[in-house]
């Protein structure tokens, strides 16, 4: 037996039925059989009160079958909670559904309850199985079924409108991963189409000059390309980060020469701290884009340092700085994209700050938690 759902509507010319699992079904057999035990064992406690209680074997007989034959009609009050559910559906099915699924329920109760009867006591020695006068005994055990029916489509009907909510819950997590992913797909990894341009340009520019240099170069695209589009996942370590930045300053290099300067200065221990991908290569091609018509020379100092239960990824330059015009004719939002990144992978553990460097440049601090080692 299989949850119901109690979101469909359906129409007046479709019936839905229930699926049928064993271990379901078993459970609820079993849970049927203890409930009559316990009824079984309350009712003999009331017998043994009595001068002359009489055999305990029938007390547990008469509950026993009595909620086995509840079990067995299981799937039918199942049928009647999925194709109606509720007064929504209307109340002519609604009442009508649930009218003849009771009188069907009812019947069966009555009649397999009354053949198991007959069977154990026959089993058992203890004579003849007496059902009672008809006239007074089906209609008391009418108003009995309708009290369990209406208990049990409502137990029904609640576990599957839980059920529900569970799978939708599944289902909602399930997207949002699958959202969160594609989300860091699209916001890492990618390299500017300029940078790929300039970086082919100054590659065709040097290759009739130093043809091992120029073999170098291609080496250095064709690992960026590679990485950015074989990465399967949003984060890895600094030192892998740290390689690939150095081939992105190597193709920078390449275009600005004595223009550029880079510094790196990491704490030991921080190679294998985790951080999203191309995070230093947007932060480096950042500060270069938005000064790259300077005449000076541009210093960019990496840095990586601890600080309690976090680390910090630090990039300054001595160009412009935050607030001046920028010659970058781009859409400017790579720092937004990697705080966008930082977002869903981290949450608020992680952060970016930006500032100013001693020189007036800009300075971008990315914080991120440290892992074990």
């Amino acid at each position: 037996m299989s949850a119901v759902s109690v979101e469909s509507q359906p129409g007046p010319l479709r019936w839905y039925w229930p699926r049928l699992r064993a271990r379901p079904a078993l459970r609820v057999l079993l849970f049927c059989v203890a409930l009559g035990v316990w009824q079984g064992s309350a009712v003999r406690l009331e017998q043994l009160t009595y001068r002359n209680p009489g055999p305990w074997a029938p007390a547990f007989i008469w509950e026993v079958t009595s909620t086995l034959a509840v079990a067995l009609a299981f799937p039918l009050m199942m049928t009647a909670v999925l194709n109606a559910p509720g007064p929504r559906v209307g109340w002519a099915r609604f009442l009508g559904v649930h009218a003849g699924a009771f009188v069907l329920f009812t019947t069966l109760h009555v009649s397999v309850m009354t053949l198991l009867r007959h069977g154990a006591y026959a089993l058992l020695g203890l004579g003849t199985y007496d059902f009672g006068p008809l006239t007074y005994k089906l209609p008391m055990e009418a108003q009995k079924d309708l009290i369990s029916y209406g208990l049990l489509c409502a137990v029904i009907s609640l576990w599957a409108a839980w059920r529900e909510r569970q799978l939708r819950a599944l289902r909602a997590a399930s997207l949002e991963g699958e959202l969160k992913a594609a989300q860091l797909q699209s916001l890492t990894g990618q390299l500017h189409p300029h940078f790929l341009f300039n970086a082919l340009n100054t590659i065709s520019s040097v290759m009739y000059e130093d043809l091992a240099r120029t073999d170098r170069l291609l080496s250095d695209l064709g690992q960026l390309l590679r990485a950015s589009l074989e990465r399967t996942e949003p984060t890895w370590t600094l030192g892998e980060e740290r390689g690939h930045t150095e081939r992105f300053i190597a193709l920078l290099a390449a275009r600005f020469g004595d223009r550029l300067d880079v510094r790196w200065s990491v704490e030991p221990g921080l190679e294998s701290q985790r951080v999203p991908c191309f995070a230093l290569q947007t932060l480096v091609e950042n500060a270069v884009k938005h000064n790259q018509d300077l005449r000076a020379p541009l210093e960019v100092r990496i840095r990586g340092r601890v600080e309690g239960m976090r680390w910090a990824l630090e990039v300054e330059d001595t160009g412009r700085g935050f607030g001046a015009l920028s010659p970058s004719k781009g859409p400017g939002v790579g720092l937004a994209q990697l705080e966008r990144v930082l977002a869903l992978l981290y949450g608020d553990r992680a952060g970016l700050e930006r500032g100013a460097g001693p020189e007036g440049g800009a300075r971008v601090t990315v914080w991120l938690p440290r892992e074990a080692s």
